[in-house]
């Protein structure tokens, strides 16, 4: 990779301008998703921007699903990027809000469920083999952490959305992806909070092996009517602990 094909900005408008000139070298450089960008340090003294400059412009990247950060390891892209791309910013309530968790939840109860079908009616072979890889990693964690596999879940997800063939779903979903992590950390008391969905992956992942889309889009909503059972659980322990 030639570092030098990035060439530094003369503009005030720094963050746009940053983003403007990582689109440009990620299509100069053919970079495709799954490959790891340059540094923070190497685009700061490419752009001749601060690295705060470059890691805020990688940051609003990373909150649109178009990059991932792995500690350790660096900046992947994770979706193709084009110069006309528009920028589709959620605006979500934070904490654990029961009305914010709902409303999250009745957004990924569709894209879910479509997603779903979708990869069942579009997945290749060496797809089916992807997915069943990361749902056996979810189900050996869920086995040996006590139900503890929200990350591993994660990834499980994230196959499915990827192999839909739309990256809109996993780009919305991850911009909710958050408030829901946050809360399977602390789920107001519901200690097994997520574990009736477990068996649900698994009905998901062979309904898409068995290349049927009603029967993953049907899968996923038990799914998501486990999560939601789960959450009004939670909001009534919650109202009941606040009146004794």
């Amino acid at each position: 990779m030639d570092q030098n094909s990035l060439p530094p900005i003369q503009t005030t408008a720094r963050d746009d301008a940053v983003l403007k000139a990582l689109v440009g070298f990620v299509r100069a450089e053919a970079l495709q998703p799954g490959e790891r960008l340059p540094t923070e340090r190497i685009l700061a003294e490419r752009l001749k921007v601060s690295r705060n400059t470059v890691r805020e412009a990688l940051t609003r990247w990373e909150g649109l699903g178009l990059v991932e950060r792995r500690q350790g390891s660096g900046t992947y892209l994770k979706a193709a990027v084009s110069p006309d791309m528009l920028h589709m910013p959620l605006t979500l309530a934070g904490g654990n809000d029961f009305t914010s968790l709902m409303q999250t939840l009745e957004i990924r109860r569709a894209l879910e469920a479509e997603a779903a079908a979708l990869c069942a009616e579009r997945a290749s072979q060496t797809d089916i083999a992807e997915i069943a890889r990361k749902l056996d990693i979810m189900e050996q964690a869920f086995r040996t952490r006590d139900g503890m596999s929200s990350e591993e879940d994660w990834e499980f997800h994230q196959a499915i959305y990827r192999v839909s063939g739309n990256p809109l779903f996993e780009q919305i979903i991850a911009a909710m992806h958050e408030l829901f992590h946050r809360f399977w950390e602390h789920p107001l008391g519901v200690r097994d909070f997520g574990h009736a969905s477990f068996p649900y992956h698994r009905t998901i992942y062979e309904c898409i092996a068995a290349r049927d889309p009603q029967g993953a889009r049907a899968e996923a909503l038990k799914l998501i009517a486990t999560v939601e059972d789960d959450l009004k659980r939670g909001a009534a322990k919650l109202k009941l602990s606040s009146q004794t």
